[in-house]
């Protein structure tokens, strides 16, 4: 497969380039880091261990740092920004775009970035400071100042001598966009219909004014939802009045796409998803800690619930051997149903006019996913142990926690949405002692009452 082909050549790459490294072969390394592309040498280091990224930062070519700080996580970025000068910095942000320059920029201290504002010329300053105005996940904070607009009541004989006397368009131009003279946003204007009109067709013409203009205060997740309901390569931002302020292209809601779906996956086991995979063992166990410490408070819930029980499970250790079974089938039922909301919520699938609808539908899963694997193992347990009750007991106690796990994955995101949570970083978390205590209540309350003497 290619995507294995790459990943083979990614591989060999690195153990080229650190092989070469730890023999001191420096010119070498430099060699083989010249023709790469910025991706490639974003993941070398992202891949090398703190100690080799400072000689393998100072190896690659200058004039691609620039590239290669677009491409790498906050957390390695991080680390290689502290050790650069602001004046150095200012260099290197002279080949950047202006969204990534602001997101770069976000991570520094105040101090440090405003000496490199202070080094920038007037013009890339203003750009920049405009873009860090916004919220870094909102389309204003994401955009690119880098845009051609023209006026409406010029023809295009004019624009493509307006173009030609400009010599090169902003990366991913595919639209220019069409303003008054206060800067409002009236309509765009695609590429190909300025190449392929008569010279002497007036631009309002063209315009195709049905193009949705993003306002700067829309959350980042809401732009991505858009470029692909709508199959977007580009769209314009604008301010609350409807001037316009840049743009933001696919190249942008590319990397938006793949941050969530980082975040959706770190969270749920309590990470950052700029972690860094090479990052110092303190600092990954101070990280780490934190989220254990959560989950060793809510397993004790599951404890003292056992707890509750300690005599019956005295009288009968066949109970305790089978204690883990019902919390465990109710875990994975109800992690089934967590993820699948919370993409949902994620893809604007889910919301309160069909909430009420995913309850009960899952409802209805859980408990006939119940009364199937309740059946199974109390015919299982029964024959095993020659005990109809025990078998019943347990049967009911998975009835219970399969349809607890259902109502448990609906609500607790669309909760936690409401509170500004991120389902993905606390669901699991209280599913699973959601599932753990409803799952020990029910088979040792059940066993208590039916098999206690």
């Amino acid at each position: 497969m290619p995507e294995t082909s790459e990943q083979e050549d990614s591989q060999q790459r690195l153990l080229q380039v650190n092989k070469a490294l730890d023999s001191g072969m420096f010119v070498y390394v430099r060699k083989l880091l010249q023709n790469m592309p910025a991706y490639d040498l974003a993941l070398i280091l992202q891949s090398s261990p703190s100690k080799s990224r400072t000689v393998l930062w100072q190896l690659i070519d200058h004039d691609h740092h620039g590239e290669v700080l677009e491409e790498l996580n906050e957390e390695v970025r991080k680390g290689i920004l502290k050790k650069m000068r602001p004046e150095k910095l200012a260099e290197v942000a002279e080949g950047m775009d202006v969204d990534d320059l602001a997101e770069v920029l976000r991570t520094l201290p105040d101090s440090v970035y405003r000496e490199v504002l202070s080094s920038m010329d007037s013009q890339d300053r203003s750009r920049v400071e405009a873009a860090l105005s916004f919220d870094e996940d909102t389309a204003g904070g994401i955009m690119n100042t880098d845009t051609i607009t023209i006026r409406p009541d010029v023809t295009v004989d004019v624009v493509l001598r307006y173009l030609r006397l400009k010599g090169e368009l902003p990366e991913a131009t595919d639209s220019f966009y069409v303003v008054d003279r206060n800067d409002h946003f009236i309509g765009a204007v695609s590429l190909s219909h300025i190449v392929t009109a008569k010279p002497e067709v007036i631009i309002s013409k063209l315009i195709n004014d049905e193009i949705t203009a993003l306002n700067a205060d829309m959350p980042e997740s809401e732009v991505a939802q858009l470029f692909e309901r709508y199959d977007w390569f580009s769209a314009p931002v604008v301010d609350e009045e409807g001037r316009l302020l840049g743009r933001i292209t696919i190249d942008d809601v590319v990397d938006i796409i793949r941050e969530e779906a980082e975040h959706s996956m770190m969270s749920m086991a309590g990470l950052d998803d700029e972690a860094d995979t090479f990052a110092p063992v303190f600092k990954s166990t101070q990280q780490r800690s934190v989220w254990l410490g959560v989950n060793l408070i809510t397993a004790l819930f599951a404890v003292a619930v056992s707890s509750m029980f300690e005599d019956i499970l005295g009288q009968l250790a066949i109970l305790a051997i089978l204690n883990t079974l019902v919390p465990s089938m109710g875990g994975v039922a109800g992690n089934q149903t967590l993820t699948l909301v919370i993409r949902g919520m994620a893809l604007g699938h889910i919301g309160e006019s069909n909430a009420r609808t995913l309850l009960y539908k899952e409802l209805a899963v859980g408990f006939l996913n119940g009364i199937i694997w309740a059946l199974l193992i109390a015919t299982v347990v029964a024959i095993w142990k020659q005990d109809f009750m025990l078998g019943s007991v347990i049967a009911f106690a998975m009835l219970m926690n399969l349809t607890a796990a259902g109502i448990a994955g609906v609500t607790i995101p669309l909760f936690l949405k409401k509170l500004d949570i991120d389902p993905a970083l606390a669901g699991s978390v209280i599913l699973t002692t959601v599932t753990d205590v409803v799952g020990i209540f029910a088979f040792l309350g059940t066993a208590t009452l039916l098999l206690g003497t």
